[in-house]
């Protein structure tokens, strides 16, 4: 019995020796182990892909199609023989698809010209915190536009090239807060033909749009587009627009004031003919529905 006894403390003992290093080696181990925050993309810095008119600095997620109501009416101080602008009305329709989380592309249509327009939108490095964190999201965006309406003189030389105008732009934005977003855009607008030969074919503009959170759901938004040329007196302006995003669940309703008419790059920065100084205004609305359409493996 005092042998067993004697064994069995023996055996103990060197159990008690082999598992005090084992342990040691795990509390060096939880010591060592990186406790770094994983990397994060922000999201929602926008609830739109869309500010208001030009493209904000959000993206959509991979296999997702945004289908897109653009609305605008006619200009309010028209008045009452007009319904003050309710009788008129501008549209484009879309259609976005997210292809990764950085890469985006969409196509449109708008009675406004009956133009024909797509583009491209990657962001090479988007505004992240936790690990290797960066303090904004830089996007480029390229697209081209086609007017599809008929000649005016079908006598003349006429090439579908004619028809063709192009935009690259980079976005520059920040979510500051849950509260307060803001980018700039810097734009160039290339029109392949244009009416008068005094005017230029590159037109070269500054976007600045942000997004102020006002509850939950709602947000006040903006954008303005500073043109640096093209700009006639009396006849073309900067175009601006303000307005209301509206949360509804799968929905984002955008009501909005512009003066812009044309509801793409080409159009709105080139081509806004109204004044806010003589309240050439127009009230407008977009209406964005999110559609999963395929699955996306993490």
């Amino acid at each position: 019995m005092k042998q067993l006894l004697m064994n069995g403390s023996a055996i103990l003992l060197l159990c008690l020796i082999y598992l005090k290093p084992f342990a040691q080696d795990n509390d060096l181990l939880n010591l060592v182990e990186d406790k770094t925050p994983k990397k994060e993309i922000v999201k929602n810095a926008f609830k739109s892909i869309r500010v208001i008119n030009g493209h904000s600095m959000e993206f959509l997620s991979p296999g997702t199609m945004d289908f897109r109501i653009l609305h605008r009416f006619g200009q309010l101080n028209q008045g009452s023989k007009n319904f003050f602008g309710l009788d008129q009305a501008s549209m484009r329709l879309g259609f976005d698809f997210g292809i990764l989380q950085n890469l985006q592309v969409g196509v449109g249509r708008s009675t406004f010209k009956k133009e024909l327009d797509g583009y491209i939108k990657y962001a090479p490095i988007r505004q992240s915190t936790g690990s290797h964190a960066f303090p904004a999201t830089i996007a480029f965006v390229a697209g081209i536009t086609m007017n599809t309406m008929d000649f005016a003189d079908p006598a003349m030389g006429n090439y579908a090239s004619n028809r063709m105008a192009y935009y690259f732009q980079s976005i520059i934005g920040r979510k500051f807060s849950e509260g307060l977003t803001l980018q700039f855009s810097p734009t160039l607008v290339h029109n392949n033909l244009v009416p008068y030969t005094y005017q230029p074919n590159d037109v070269y503009a500054l976007g600045f749009g942000g997004r102020v959170k006002m509850s939950k759901r709602m947000a006040f938004t903006w954008d303005y587009f500073y043109l640096f040329n093209g700009i006639e007196k009396n006849t073309n302006y900067n175009p601006l627009s303000v307005g209301v995003d509206i949360e509804t669940g799968g929905h984002v309703f955008q009501l909005h004031v512009s003066n812009a008419v044309g509801m793409n790059e080409r159009a709105f920065i080139t081509e806004t003919t109204s004044s806010w100084e003589n309240f050439d205004i127009r009230m407008g609305f977009n209406l964005s529905r999110i559609f999963q359409i395929k699955k996306h493996k993490k």
